[in-house]
């Protein structure tokens, strides 16, 4: 990778090449990664969007936009610091908070963090679509982003600037997020659904889950591709350097989505299910949520066994949330959530040279256990206060106009939606 990137610049900018040192050539690609995970904003947006029905898309991709804007200045605030500050105690860093000065890979290194930052909070929007207050849901993304998410970071990934984590010191190994990215995010949206409740209609009176489709399956298909395509950076970047390991982080992290979507199909039709593009999709998806924690420490047959476990998974989650009365627009909790707990376990199963070692899927284990315990509890309690003080959920009259033209006075697409026109300076109903 890093003769690759020299001739490049030998072609183009002679001059550049032969003065880059390590450093300069470790923050282009990081820099590089950053920008392919920022990308995945767009990914989560387009697939949420075409999963929501065509009435709620601008609040969807509202929320996809505005959780890298104000996740990221909170992250930037107080969640670097938390997460990655000085961290004597094991639990929490208490250094780098809004951090102005420092040293060019600094900068560099928040950066990438801060993407991972939207990430996490993302994830609830999809889990949480059609039926939450705007300004609510904002409340809790940068509470996600500032804190829930950053504590538990701290426990596994801090020692940047001092101090190490106490989930790193027992050997929780987590190398891009499974647990610390996915699952949070999932166990907050869990918390989200459940205060909320289901849709109107999505189940019947006798709990007979109701399918309510949503709007555009291209917007599906595009936004999968391009969740997959920022993979790529999102754990081959957490390498944060140019070195030999890419190539084989990249790999199984194709290998473990490819395989994902198979194991996905699979499901579906071991029980006489339609092979649906949504879930398959899904799938693939929850194999790169698999393979996050273990991409840099399994060879590839292990991960795209990882990927195709993960297919599964999120099959019967989808079916196990159904049982449950709980609706998930986007199924974000079985691919980020359930998915991401078989990743970190499985990171601890194939681990190369200490193979299927009991000692270490314990801890594992642990780490993944512990993710419920903190963000699960926290997301709760912070949905419960939101719902109880400046409301959760909008009102019935509003959900079945839908957010965009309740919450937004705009509307995705007006050309098809004749109930509603637009009349200078408000959204007004004809008669």
């Amino acid at each position: 990778m890093k003769i690759y990137l020299l001739s490049l610049c030998a072609l183009f900018f002679p001059s550049l090449a032969h003065a880059a040192t390590d450093v300069e050539l470790n923050s282009a690609w990081v820099v590089l990664a950053s920008a392919l995970v920022f990308f995945m904003q767009a990914g989560f947006a387009l697939l949420e969007s075409g999963m929501s029905r065509a009435k709620n898309a601008v609040n969807v991709m509202m929320k996809n936009f505005m959780d890298g804007c104000a996740g990221g200045i909170v992250f930037w605030l107080v969640g670097f610091g938390l997460m990655f500050g000085a961290n004597a105690t094991g639990w929490y860093g208490m250094s780098h908070f809004a951090p102005h000065q420092g040293e060019p890979w600094d900068f560099t290194f928040l950066l990438f963090q801060m993407m991972f930052a939207a990430t996490a909070a993302t994830i609830a929007s999809g889990a949480m679509a059609e039926r939450t207050r705007y300004s609510a849901y904002l409340i809790g993304a940068v509470v996600i982003s500032g804190f829930i998410y950053p504590i538990f970071g701290s426990w596994v990934w801090s020692g940047i600037y001092g101090g190490q984590g106490w989930l790193a010191k027992m050997g929780f190994i987590d190398f891009a997020g499974s647990t610390v990215v996915h699952s949070v995010g999932a166990w907050c949206a869990l918390a989200g659904i459940m205060v909320l409740g289901p849709r109107l209609g999505r189940f019947a009176s006798d709990g007979t889950p109701r399918v309510i489709p949503g709007h555009n399956l291209a917007l599906v298909t595009l936004g999968g591709f391009i969740l997959w395509l920022g993979w790529f950076g999102f754990n081959a970047g957490s390498t944060l350097a140019i070195n030999a390991s890419i190539g084989l982080i990249a790999l199984n992290t194709h290998l473990a989505a490819a395989c994902g979507a198979v194991g996905a199909m699979l499901a579906l039709r071991t029980t006489s299910s339609p092979v649906l593009l949504s879930t398959t999709v899904n799938g693939s998806l929850g194999g790169l949520v698999g393979i996050t924690a273990g991409c840099a420490t399994m060879l590839p047959g292990f991960a795209m066994l990882t990927g195709l476990v993960a297919g599964f998974v999120v099959v019967f989650g989808m079916r196990l949330l159904d049982r449950l009365r709980l609706d998930d627009v986007v199924g974000a909790i079985p691919v980020h959530g359930l998915a991401g707990v078989w990743g970190t376990v499985a990171a601890g199963l194939f681990f190369t040279g200490d193979l299927f070692s009991w000692a270490r899927v314990s801890v594992q284990l642990i780490g993944a256990g512990m993710a419920f315990v903190w963000a699960f509890p926290l997301a709760l309690a912070l949905y419960f206060i939101l719902a109880k003080t400046i409301g959760l959920r909008i009102s019935t009259q509003d959900e079945q106009r839908g957010l965009d033209y309740a919450e937004h006075a705009e509307i995705g697409y007006p050309e098809f939606n004749q109930s509603l026109t637009f009349d200078g300076t408000e959204l007004t109903r004809r008669a």
